[in-house]
Order: structure tokens, then sequence, then C-alpha cells
């Protein structure tokens, strides 16, 4: 990378699914092949050239021809997090989600008067966020708190 500092808009290949979603709880605008249509490498160097991403990988080759990119060497979700952390990420949860887990689209908060799914809480009760995109609904529930408890451990 030519900053000193990380981008805060990445596009990670198809080995890293895990890790594009710990980055989109940090608040990372990040791009995951899958999601886009892009696990051909030609097609991820595209869209980070596009959309002015930095390509996170671990395939060597991937890394050279990109005109930015980290190149990852750890296969664990844990030990991934470590290198960013090393490389000058900020790896803590926001204090609101701003990006899907799911699909990196913008989540709003759901209004309290407003239902929610079956599977997530009431909008009245707790803080509920909605996906503008996919429609998938978050909540401060167990799998932020592991998040939590993962990005407090690196």
């Amino acid at each position: 990378m030519s900053e000193d500092t990380p981008s805060d808009r990445l596009a990670l290949d198809a080995m890293l699914g895990k890790l594009a979603t710990y980055l989109r709880m940090c608040g990372y605008d990040t791009a995951y092949a899958l999601d886009r249509d892009a696990e051909a490498d030609d097609d991820l160097l595209a869209l980070a050239e596009h959309e002015d991403r930095l390509v996170i990988t671990r395939d060597q080759d991937l890394a050279a021809r990109a005109s930015d990119s980290l190149l990852l060497s750890e296969r664990a979700v844990e030990d991934q997090l470590r290198e960013l952390a090393d490389a000058g990420f900020h790896l803590s949860l926001a204090s609101e989600p701003a990006h899907c887990g799911v699909c990196n689209g913008p989540v709003e908060q759901v209004d309290p008067v407003e239902p929610t799914p079956e599977y997530a809480p009431s909008a009245s009760d707790e803080p509920v966020w909605r996906c503008t995109d996919c429609g998938q609904h978050f909540w401060k529930g167990s799998h932020w708190a592991s998040v939590q408890a993962t990005l407090g451990g690196l």
C-alpha cells in the first residue's frame, strides 16, 4: 500500500468470506468476490480498480497483479485479523453497524414501531438495523458479542 493508513474500501478474494463479515462489522466497506460475481482474478481486479478498493488476498499472484493490495499468509480468521491489525487496520466494532454483514449494503435503524421478522427482537425492545439492499435484520446479540470477544483478543 502506498498510503500510511489502510483503505476503508476493500475487495476480498473468494478465500476470505469469513473475514469479509468481520471487516463489515468493523465499519469497512468490504466487497467480497463471491457476493459481487467476481470470483475470477481478472473480475476482482477490475472491480477493485473501478471502485478504488484495496485488494486483500492470500493469493501471491493476485496480490502482485493488483495496483494496491495486501497479501495475507494465514488461514484462520483470527490470525488474518491479527495480520490486518499489524498492517494498521483499526479492528473494533462500530457503535452502530454501517454495512450489512451479509451483502455489504447500507443499514438503517428500524423504527421502534415497525415490525421485525420472527428471528429478530422487537425494535421497541432494543435497537435493530435493516439492510436496505437485502432486507437482513441485525441487532447486538450473541453474534455481536462473539465478534467483539474475538476482536478484543487480538
